[in-house]
């Protein structure tokens, strides 16, 4: 399946997890990408990703390729493959503590974020971990 996205994933304790990014051309996927690249996530690939079982990657013709709106296209190291653990739809948040979501395409947790918040690579750690299951969350989005 492809998906008009972008894709960054941490070394988990079964491999690289992943997050995949969604949101219309201008949304911010590109610039979150870089944002958590240097916060030390590994990019998988940007604006777009094939999900196949669950593993994502990049097209081959876009492989290692950043899109830095202002500057150009990066050549950058990749992760050649992740397992895609939540699905993130960018946007503006509205809830204060959201009901657990589910992406119907690929079956897994969906949640809503504001790329623009300078806490968003923190938030994308922390719901990660939430979602993987490392940490517990007593409300919102991945309470049990």
């Amino acid at each position: 399946m492809r998906f008009h996205a972008s894709c960054a994933a941490l070394d988990g304790p079964n491999g690289f997890d992943a997050v995949l990014l969604l949101g219309p051309s201008g949304s911010g996927k590109s610039d979150l990408l870089l944002r958590l690249i240097e916060a030390g996530w590994q990019m998988v690939a940007d604006d777009q990703v094939l999900v196949e079982d669950g593993i994502a990657h990049a097209p081959p013709q876009l492989a290692g390729m950043l899109e830095v709106r202002g500057l150009g296209l990066f050549a950058l190291p990749y992760l050649t493959q992740a397992r895609v653990r939540l699905v993130v739809q960018l946007g503006v948040q509205t809830e204060r503590l959201p009901a657990p979501a589910t992406d119907p395409a690929l079956n897994l947790p969906l949640m809503m974020l504001d790329p623009t918040q300078p806490s968003a690579p923190a938030r994308l750690r922390l719901a990660l971990d939430a979602a993987c299951g490392r940490v517990a969350q007593i409300a919102g989005a991945f309470a049990a």
